[in-house]
């Protein structure tokens, strides 16, 4: 399988013009007798409604964005379950619009690369610490500069690591209990990280070699984009008990948050089965109303090659963040001249927001065992399932939603509601508003640094355009997404998290 340059998804060139049925405050339904102009031309039809978390404030740019033919698009998947879900962060993507969610039954159904996205395992890791704002502040510049230059970053960035191809496989395999077996960290991470940080069933000889060589020297890399390092103080707690159950006590309290992924590992894995799946379509017969949305059926040798490979790719990312972990933790120690564990650098919880996993649901038609696809959408568990950690087990999963770097991030926790809802899902951050492209113009880089300087907050970036890409200006309101999930029922409100220092690659 070699290296084939992906295609960047299509932007939009018209609103949504379809039906939206507002069913309450926080969801607009699209029925399912619905047909856009390109499912008539292939004779297709939506198999499910759509749902899209919103309110009327939100539901504007989400229609700009044409996000909602997306929606309807992947609802026309063969052996599609319940819903094609929108969260309150949707915006147009590859395939399936970022901020989407698709079950679909593990034995009628597909899986589909374009329901995962390129950047498989993009997520996020908090740390707590029992340091305070008036600790860290008059520190911030020397921990952010340290930081900087202990966690590489940047588009290319190689990490401080040398592995061999048999290391490559075993990070493949094992994930993050590889980094912390060699002393990159601390065995408490693993109970506090999504799969213990390592998806079973992976297999390293369904990942190319291309893959593997992009990805061996990447290890323990930040990468570009929006990925970020942020030192965060808590700026409001929402739900005490909920709050001192995930290790956060006090208004001002310093957490450390790291939003990464995959880097050229999962890129490739993702171009490679892309193409694999595309063969899979002609050879299987599949109608698809958008070629993006390539995918193979559930039982095939391709889905299951995909499936392996993919959980090989996240299980890099689960490596990736706990390597960086422990260099934010030996950053800190430099500048404080304490240990980690005398500080309380814990780790609160490490999450995926690109995956797809085969889990159990209750649905109208009774337990069923599906693939369900999360892009840009988190996990949100609620109390009591038996994957929960079990110190969280009694109060729900913490559910970690990334906002810009001028705004806020949220710490939340997961329902019973979502459990019956969204297939035990959420938002996974703001969400974009504008292109890249559109970012640039409308925010130079100079008057962004400024505004944050004058916010107090303090930002090494590793070049200037990505200061203006990742303007809190190109993002939606977080306060506004993170609200709409928690009035729909999806997640509890239990921190809002404000950044005093930022890392962006």
């Amino acid at each position: 399988m070699g290296k084939k340059k992906h295609r960047r998804p299509v932007r939009p060139s018209k609103s949504w013009t379809g039906p939206l049925e507002k069913l309450d405050e926080y969801r607009f339904r699209i029925p399912p007798d619905f047909q856009t102009e390109a499912m008539k031309r292939h004779g297709l039809k939506m198999n499910v409604p759509g749902m899209i978390y919103a309110d009327d404030r939100m539901i504007e740019s989400i229609t700009r964005d044409n996000a909602p033919e997306q929606v309807v698009n992947v609802a026309t998947l063969p052996g599609i379950v319940d819903y094609s879900i929108a969260m309150p962060d949707i915006h147009h993507g590859y395939g399936f619009a970022i901020g989407g969610v698709a079950a679909f039954d593990a034995h009628e159904g597909v899986l589909s690369p374009g329901g995962v996205g390129y950047d498989i395992n993009c997520g996020v890791r908090l740390l707590r610490s029992d340091l305070t704002t008036d600790d860290v502040k008059p520190r911030i510049q020397q921990l952010i500069d340290t930081m900087f230059s202990n966690v590489p970053s940047g588009v290319g960035s190689k990490g401080r690591l040398r592995l061999s191809g048999t290391d490559m496989d075993r990070v493949l395999v094992e994930g993050a209990a590889w980094a912390v077996e060699n002393g990159y960290g601390w065995p408490d991470d693993l109970i506090a990280t999504e799969e213990m940080g390592a998806i079973d069933g992976a297999d390293p000889d369904l990942v190319s070699e291309n893959a593997k060589k992009r990805g061996a020297p990447q290890l323990g890399t930040l990468g570009a984009g929006n990925h970020f390092l942020e030192i965060q103080r808590v700026d409001a707690i929402f739900d005490e008990s909920t709050a001192a159950a995930f290790g956060v006590r006090e208004v001002g309290q310093i957490l450390i948050m790291i939003h990464t992924g995959s880097r050229g590992c999962g890129h490739q894995i993702c171009t490679d089965y892309l193409e694999v799946m595309r063969r899979a379509n002609r050879k299987y017969g599949l109608p698809l109303v958008d070629r993006e949305l390539s995918c193979a059926p559930a039982g095939s040798d391709e889905a299951r090659q995909y499936f392996a490979a993919m959980k090989a790719g996240a299980n890099f990312a689960w490596t990736n963040r706990q390597l960086i972990a422990h260099w934010i933790r030996e950053s800190f120690e430099m500048v404080f001249g304490q240990s980690a564990e005398k500080m309380g650098l814990r780790q609160i919880y490490d999450i995926a927001h690109n995956i797809a996993k085969l889990e159990q649901h209750d649905t109208p038609r009774g337990r069923r065992e599906v693939f369900v696809h999360r892009k840009g959408a988190t996990r949100a568990f609620g109390p009591r399932h038996p994957s929960v950690p079990e110190p969280y087990r009694a109060v729900g999963q913490p559910v970690l939603i990334p906002g810009d770097m001028g705004t806020a991030s949220y710490l939340l926790a997961g329902t019973e509601q979502a459990m019956t809802e969204s297939f035990g899902s959420s938002c996974h951050g703001a969400g974009r508003l504008l292109s890249r492209h559109a970012a640039i113009k409308q925010h130079p880089a100079d008057k962004v640094e400024g505004e944050l300087r004058a916010g107090g907050i303090y930002l090494r970036a590793m070049n200037r355009r990505i200061i203006s890409e990742e303007a809190p200006g190109a993002y939606k309101d977080i306060d506004n997404v993170v609200e709409v999930s928690h009035q729909a029922g999806l997640t509890k409100k239990v921190a809002r998290l404000k950044p005093l220092g930022v890392v962006k690659g």
